[in-house]
């Protein structure tokens, strides 16, 4: 698939996406968009209520994934393009430079052929002469002086000799200075061959790095288009989920009313009657705390809920204690909170004090029990509405709920 085409794709799904977006996620924490903070918009998405379903929440989280990693795809694809634009004139320069450096080289080795003809013709004439010298050595010359027949034959015969010694001279000179020029340009041949074949390897080197960084560009609109893809995907998928997102929360919402109600009314018939005494509850199961009390805003289905209590992560079975000692006044299934306890501690600011807790795998209390606290009441699950292991540990005054973090122990220990 090429650039042209991908884009074209990328474009048009980007544009359905940001329609579709409107509709169903409203707006978006600019943050992340801004700076592709995945792991924030993922977490954003896993904070959804525990009423939603588990395809919901899959939905939600990848679509918040992809979401996220959309602007860094899209600055990867325009760096990329850069680099490649970069790349492309780097290796165009370089090839201009190669083939001018194998211009220089091929000028300079036609001077040195051209400076070789030169010291070869120059050599033949040396030789000429040596040749001719040595067949007329100083004994001819002499004989050439004493057959003069008079002064001037004498004077013309010096003169000649001289002339052929200074042609000599001249000859060896200019071997010399023609042996000189041609090492120079043997040299400067050698030095532009060598510059020619250095320029042709970064030409090499040049059109590698702009084929990779093309290659890389490709890998980066395919990415994108993969990406987008996904979000597409997912958003389709959550889209499909709202009507029965939806309906969830609102069960979840009835169900929290109606264990208000519940509280509300036990209370109200007397069965609260002592005081309580006060002071920090106990930690009703070993773990960790992995979701706080209080309102929560689900961003892809536009929902307020109250989360009404804390979450404690722990091991499937680990055994849950009471907080607190008191009178059992709920044990057994209530809708989203799957297997559901709540424990009546007496009176508190002139309001029934209670301590619920939901999702459990096992409960060993029954209405109407007093238990002490410390007592085991029942085993950690993933009953109901939850994701995974944990205790849903609440607080409430009066049926209401109340951050239990204002009651438990500062160490959660």
């Amino acid at each position: 698939m090429g650039y042209r085409q991908l884009d074209r794709l990328i474009a048009a799904c980007l544009c359905l996406i940001g329609v579709a977006g409107i509709v169903l996620t409203g707006p978006r924490p600019a943050a992340a968009d801004r700076n592709g903070d995945a792991a924030r918009a993922v977490r954003r998405a896993e904070a959804l209520l525990e009423s939603a379903s588990a395809a919901a929440r899959t939905a939600a989280t990848n679509l918040a994934r992809a979401t996220a990693a959309l602007p860094a795809a899209q600055n990867r694809v325009a760096s990329t393009r850069g680099v490649v634009v970069a790349t492309r004139v780097q290796a165009d320069l370089a090839r201009r430079n190669a083939d001018a450096a194998r211009g220089d080289y091929q000028k300079v080795a036609d001077n040195y052929e051209v400076a070789a003809g030169r010291l070869d013709e120059a050599r033949a004439r040396v030789d000429e002469i040596a040749a001719v010298s040595y067949m007329g050595s100083r004994l001819t010359r002499f004989n050439m002086l004493a057959r003069s027949t008079g002064p001037q034959d004498l004077i013309d015969r010096l003169g000649l000799i001289e002339h052929l010694q200074t042609r000599e001279q001249d000859e060896v000179r200019t071997l010399f200075d023609t042996r000189r020029e041609a090492r120079a340009a043997q040299d400067r041949a050698g030095a532009a061959k060598r510059a020619a074949e250095a320029a042709e390897r970064a030409a090499v080197d040049k059109l590698r790095a702009a084929q990779n960084a093309q290659a890389a560009a490709l890998r980066a609109r395919q990415a994108l288009y993969h990406l987008v893809l996904a979000r597409q995907t997912a958003l389709r998928a959550a889209q499909a989920q709202r009507a029965t997102v939806l309906a969830q929360y609102r069960a979840a919402v009835r169900a929290e009313q109606r264990v208000r109600s519940a509280v509300r009314g036990w209370e109200n018939r007397g069965g609260v009657g002592s005081r309580y005494p006060g002071g920090s509850l106990l930690m009703p199961v070993r773990g960790w705390k992995s979701s706080d009390y209080g309102n929560r805003y689900d961003p892809y289905y536009r929902v307020w809920q109250l989360h009404a209590g804390t979450d404690f992560a722990a091991g499937s079975g680990s055994p849950i204690r009471a907080a607190a000692s008191g009178r059992v006044i709920q044990a057994g299934w209530s809708g989203g909170y799957g297997r559901y306890t709540c424990i009546n501690h007496g009176r508190l600011s002139g309001y029934g004090f209670t301590t619920c807790y939901g999702h459990q795998s096992r409960i060993y209390v029954s209405v109407g029990e007093y238990v002490r606290r410390g007592e085991l009441i029942g085993r950690v699950g993933s009953t109901g509405a939850s994701t995974g292991a944990h205790l849903h540990f609440e607080t409430r005054l009066g049926g209401a709920p109340r951050n239990p973090l204002n009651y438990l122990p500062g160490c959660l220990c």
